[in-house]
């Protein structure tokens, strides 16, 4: 008997602080991850001023920024529609049969991804900007994207970056 209770000491500890760990990583407390972009000064300094432009509901959906904290991600809802502002170029605005979609005078390029859900990447702005919609909201189709053309068109000036 003593055997059996040295055994299940040190795990018992073990597996709160796993449960705890796990509590604490719920998709329900936050908006989740996304990684941070890294672009230049420049770049960085009109995120900056996007994040204070956006708004505090998309589609209805509270804002819920995901972890890390920086103002170059912002996120609504859980699962979240994510925005990351400053990210790279993506290589399928190289192809002339991409699918594109202009939003209250925001043009977006048009990806969908593997698991279902659409990433969307404004294009002719002289910072790059994406949103993904996760498939559990796609159902909305390029509604969530109303939300964010004001603030785009006020922080993010027409160009090419």
């Amino acid at each position: 008997m003593n055997a059996s209770r040295r055994l299940r000491s040190p795990l018992v500890p073990c597996s709160l602080a796993l449960l705890i760990a796990c509590a604490g990583c719920s998709s329900t407390d936050d908006g989740g991850t996304a990684a941070v972009p890294s672009p230049g000064s420049g770049v960085a300094r009109l995120c900056r001023d996007l994040d204070g432009e956006l708004p505090r509901k998309v589609n209805g959906l509270a804002r819920h920024d995901p972890k890390p904290a920086s103002p170059l991600t912002a996120g609504w809802g859980d699962p979240a529609i994510i925005l990351r502002c400053g990210v790279p170029r993506p290589a399928k605005m190289n192809d002339p049969e991409a699918d594109g979609v202009t939003v209250n005078g925001v043009g977006w390029l048009l990806q969908k991804r593997d698991d279902g859900s659409f990433r969307f990447t404004t294009t002719l702005r002289k910072a790059y900007v994406e949103v993904t919609i996760p498939e559990e909201r796609t159902q909305d189709g390029v509604g969530p994207l109303t939300d964010f053309a004001a603030p785009i068109e006020k922080a993010i000036p027409k160009g090419i970056a």
